[in-house]
C-alpha cells in the first residue's frame, strides 16, 4: 500500500451543501432555514424536552421507586475453578486470595464462593458465603468449607 493508492472509503464522502446563492440553486433566500424567527437564527431553537412554557411532563410525572443502596451486600466473588491453582491442604482466605491477585479488594461484605469451575484438591476455604454447588464441589474434591 502507497499513499497515491489511498482513498475514502464508500460513501463516506459528501457534497458540500452550498447554500443562499440564489432561487435557481433551489436553497436560496432562507438557505432551507424556512422562514424567519427562533429556529432560522444561528444557535436558536428551543432546549430538548421544552414544551412552551407549559410544565414538562417529564416534571409534572415526578420520580417513581427506591434503590436501597445504603443497605446492599456487597461481596468479593471468586468462583471455585480459580481457586484450583493452590497446593493440597491450603487454607484458602480473602487475604491470600488478594496478594495473589485473584480478587482485587476485599469488599465490605467479605468474599462469596461461586460453584463456577472444576476443583480437583483438597482445600480450606474460609469465606462468607457460599453457593450450594460451590460447597458440594469443594466437600466431593476432599476439601472443607468454613463460614465466617
Amino acid at each position: 500500500m502507497e499513499l497515491h493508492n489511498l482513498s475514502p472509503a464508500p460513501n463516506s464522502k459528501h457534497r458540500l451543501r452550498r447554500v443562499g446563492r440564489g432561487k435557481g440553486s433551489g436553497l436560496g433566500k432562507t438557505s432551507g432555514r424556512g422562514e424567519n424567527g427562533q429556529n432560522k437564527r444561528s444557535g436558536g431553537g428551543v432546549r430538548p424536552l421544552f414544551e412552551g412554557g407549559q410544565m414538562p411532563l417529564m416534571l409534572h410525572l415526578g420520580k417513581r421507586g427506591f434503590t436501597n443502596g445504603k443497605f446492599k451486600s456487597v461481596y468479593s466473588i471468586v468462583n471455585i475453578g480459580q481457586l484450583d491453582c493452590f497446593d493440597e491442604g491450603t487454607v484458602v482466605t480473602a487475604e491470600l486470595l488478594k496478594q495473589k491477585g485473584i480478587i482485587s479488594k476485599i469488599e465490605k461484605d467479605g468474599l462469596k464462593v461461586l460453584g463456577d469451575g472444576k476443583i480437583t484438591k483438597a482445600l480450606t476455604v474460609k469465606a462468607d458465603k457460599f453457593t450450594q454447588t460451590a460447597i458440594k464441589k469443594i466437600q466431593k474434591a476432599g476439601g472443607t468449607v468454613e463460614e465466617a
